[in-house]
């Protein structure tokens, strides 16, 4: 019986590879991965090309960390030639530069790397194209509101102008299993010499597949729709008892002791180490311990920023500080593991727990430093960034699932 070809992708701005690990569950063949952190791509590395058979990787790139416009500069005759050859470039700008959690900008430059996309779609033509962002992509910069720049209108605008028909949409991913309320902008665009072949490929059909698929989806992994941060990460407390971290002198890591929920079975699935990978907890002065252990039993809404008077007791200035709930989703995680509490022991999380919120599987190991300060935080890429920062797998698998059908 012949072989079924596996439809061939490119993950543009691939981090530490939550997306791409989505894919290839689906059963995507990636070709390769651009992502300029070498801490997020030590970590990709490490999980999806050493002694895989995930990606199958052109002779003429080097199998390391590169920047897109490098890459746009020197390979442009290769790029070009791989017109026909590939089905999906999927893609998410770092978006920093577009974040309503931080200052916006519209002269950062990592706002420019949407044209990197651009271009690489250009020069390669895929059949079908994903794009992710988060919420801020959708609007107008503080500055010179009136006439600012809307980022998304730009995108789709100008993937009309290659010839593609596009589609986006604002989609939680805590309604597609992922235990955490995270919503992001999403761009589907189909290129028009397929899409006028059959209306049911439209960038529509992608969104109604999503919603359609779900519920089967999960089921079949023993999973429901919403998952909430206890389902997720009640059997890493570091009550269950800690070791030596593996990975960092003088500091513990925690134990597993048994799955308690069908979502923990599924990320432990596997899973043979007895150290969970990455579940270092931080040394935390005695006064800080005094001060989470206080929000925690004082606060009146678990999942919100702390309120007036915690902040007055403990002269607290920092803009979020959330005690996390057991009951509920999660909060969106940003890649700052100081802005929240876990919700039973007066700590922060941990960068395994963080994991599991983003739904990456036990077998997932890290690499890297766990995190880093000051100027280093514009080169750096330590291990809660690149979680923080990444697509969730199990989200990413079901896109998966539904841009495939748009290839049929």
């Amino acid at each position: 019986m012949k072989r079924v070809k596996e439809p061939i992708y490119i993950d543009l701005f691939a981090g530490c590879g939550g997306l791409s690990l989505g894919l290839s569950r689906a059963g995507w063949k990636g070709l390769f991965a651009i992502e300029k952190s070498k801490d997020a791509f030590l970590t990709l590395e490490h999980n999806l090309i050493n002694g895989r058979d995930h990606f199958s990787w052109p002779s003429w790139l080097p199998k390391t960390n590169h920047d897109i416009k490098t890459v746009l500069k020197l390979y442009k005759p290769y790029l070009e030639s791989l017109r026909g050859e590939v089905d999906l470039i999927t893609g998410g700008p770092p978006c920093q530069g577009f974040s309503t959690a931080g200052r916006r900008k519209e002269s950062d430059a990592r706002n420019g790397l949407v044209n990197s996309y651009l271009k690489f779609i250009e020069l390669i033509r895929p059949k079908v194209l994903f794009f992710e962002n988060v919420k801020g992509f959708t609007s107008k910069f503080e500055k010179n509101r009136s006439r600012g720049i809307v980022y998304s209108t730009y995108v789709e605008t100008k993937l009309g102008e290659l010839g593609y028909n596009v589609q986006g949409a604002m989609v939680d991913f805590s309604r597609f299993g992922v235990p955490q309320k995270r919503t992001r902008f999403i761009l589907v665009g189909v290129r028009n010499d397929i899409y006028q072949n059959a209306i049911e490929k439209s960038p529509l059909e992608f969104f109604s597949l999503l919603e359609n698929q779900k519920t089967t989806f999960l089921a079949a992994k023993g999973l429901k729709p919403r998952t909430t941060l206890g389902e997720a990460i009640s059997d890493l407390l570091c009550a269950h008892g800690t070791t030596p971290s593996p990975d960092s002198k003088k500091f513990r890591a925690g134990l597993y002791i048994q799955p308690k929920t069908a979502y923990q079975e599924f990320m432990r699935s596997n899973n043979v180490n007895v150290i969970p990978d990455s579940h270092r907890f931080v040394n935390h002065r005695d006064s800080t311990v005094i001060k989470f252990r206080h929000i925690i039993e004082n606060s009146t809404i678990k999942g919100k920023s702390i309120d007036q008077n915690i902040r007055k007791k403990f002269k607290i200035n920092k803009h979020t500080v959330i005690p996390l709930s057991s009951i509920k989703v999660s909060p969106t995680l940003t890649t700052l593991p100081d802005d929240y509490i876990h919700y039973k022991e007066p700590r922060i999380l941990t960068v395994r727990e963080y994991a599991r919120i983003q739904s990456f599987p036990d077998t997932f190991e890290f690499k890297g430093k766990y995190t880093t300060g000051g100027d280093r935080r514009t080169k750096e890429v330590p291990r809660y960034t690149q979680v923080g920062n990444a697509i969730p797998p199990l989200f990413g698998e079901q896109t998966g699932l539904a841009l495939m059908h748009l290839l049929k």
